[in-house]
């Protein structure tokens, strides 16, 4: 089966999702985007891997990137599928054209979870439902975000739960004692210290300010709130930790390249993903869950965050959930993992056993169900209007 993939660009964590798809297809992968979308840091910048793919040029008008060149690569490539990532206000309608004009199967993945509330998201809602309902598969997250689509009114048979997973081998690895003496040394970190991990854009949407006043109110002196990461909030982040209180206790350590975040996961006690509801974002899943849970790591997330509701983060068993904005909960929560060794260790091992099945193969798996779906049914109705 020959594929056309459109999707805005490749990650990181993305090139073996990629790759392991292109094991069993013919895979053209299509990039429409430069890596500048608002939510990407771009230091990060953008991958390629062992399949074949093309970034297409284009330009950016608004918020929407044009690339001219991508309707005629999908219309005279003789591909017998098309799948198309959610966003892309150009590249989603192209797509989805272009296998209607072909009279083939078009299958969307998604991790949205609710309707985004601006007036652009509002304004063009209609036209996305109708790729919800139209599309003949659509390849999910996890089941919070099939929830969701029944709810617009997508059938429940055509939606395949595609495990968002990454590479787990590369989060794995044991840190050896003197690189991690060494590395608390540069934070600044004596080894007793219990650390509470924040990894991730310093933005709204990632609910840091609620984090750093639930760590005062854990008010736990022998913890240290270390703080992973760049982005507008970082001046505010430390004019408010100042006013907490919190100087002494919580680290900024700035950026972080990907290919060494597992080292500070290595060091955490637990990692606190806190994000909360925003008009135009609401956290589709949160890979760094994905990492932590790698290094036995155990998690407290928001109930905004999508691997919390998509089944990773599992309440009481490999972590903690709470209410989203609520640093009373929080707090709570942080005060439970840190005043009970036994309790985190035995989350961070359920968490290790659990992801250890979460992988790229359970993805790809998820996506070959929707791709087989997608091209009987195809294959039903092309049939049907035959007679």
């Amino acid at each position: 089966m020959r594929i056309a993939f459109v999707t805005n660009i490749c990650p990181h964590y993305r090139v073996q999702t990629f790759e392991t798809l292109a094991r069993y297809h013919d895979v053209d992968y299509y990039f429409f985007s430069a890596g500048d979308e608002w939510y990407w840091q771009r230091q990060h910048g953008v991958q390629s891997g062992n399949f074949k793919h093309v970034y297409l040029p284009g330009v950016r008008i608004g918020n929407t990137r044009i690339t001219p060149t991508l309707l005629p690569q999908l219309l005279h490539g003789n591909y017998d599928l098309y799948v198309k990532c959610i966003n892309g206000r150009f590249a989603l309608p192209v797509t989805y054209l272009a296998a209607r004009l072909r009279r083939k199967p078009f299958v969307l993945w998604t991790g949205i979870w609710q309707r985004l509330d601006t007036p652009a998201h509002r304004l063009f809602f209609p036209l996305t439902r109708y790729f919800y309902r139209h599309a003949d598969a659509v390849a999910v997250y996890g089941e919070h975000v099939k929830r969701y689509l029944i709810g617009e009114g997508v059938s429940a048979e055509k939606i395949f739960i595609a495990t968002h997973a990454l590479d787990n081998q590369s989060y794995r690895r044991s840190l050896p004692a003197d690189e991690r003496r060494q590395l608390l040394a540069d934070l600044n970190i004596e080894p007793h210290q219990r650390i509470v991990l924040s990894l991730g854009r310093l933005e709204p949407s990632k609910g840091l300010d609620v984090l750093l006043k639930a760590f005062a109110l854990a008010n736990r002196p022998e913890s240290v709130l270390l703080i992973v990461g760049t982005g507008s909030l970082r001046a505010e982040l430390e004019r408010q930790a100042a006013e907490l209180g919190l100087s002494e206790r919580v680290r900024f350590a700035g950026y972080v390249a990907n290919e060494q975040a597992w080292r500070y996961y290595a060091l955490a006690w637990m990692l606190a993903v806190p994000s909360v509801t925003m008009p135009a974002f609401k956290e589709p899943w949160g890979l760094v869950v994905n990492e932590a849970f790698n290094q036995g790591v155990p998690v407290i997330a928001s109930d905004a965050v999508g691997a919390a509701v998509g089944g990773l983060v599992r309440d009481g068993e490999t972590g903690l959930v709470v209410p989203e904005r609520d640093a009373a909960a929080l707090a709570l929560a942080l005060g439970t993992l840190l005043d009970q060794p036994e309790l985190r260790d035995r989350m961070g091992r359920n968490a290790a056993q659990l992801i250890a099945g979460w992988d790229n193969e359970a993805m790809v798996a998820g996506f070959r169900a929707a791709l087989d779906y997608a091209v009987c049914t195809n294959a039903a109705i092309s049939k049907g209007l035959s007679r």
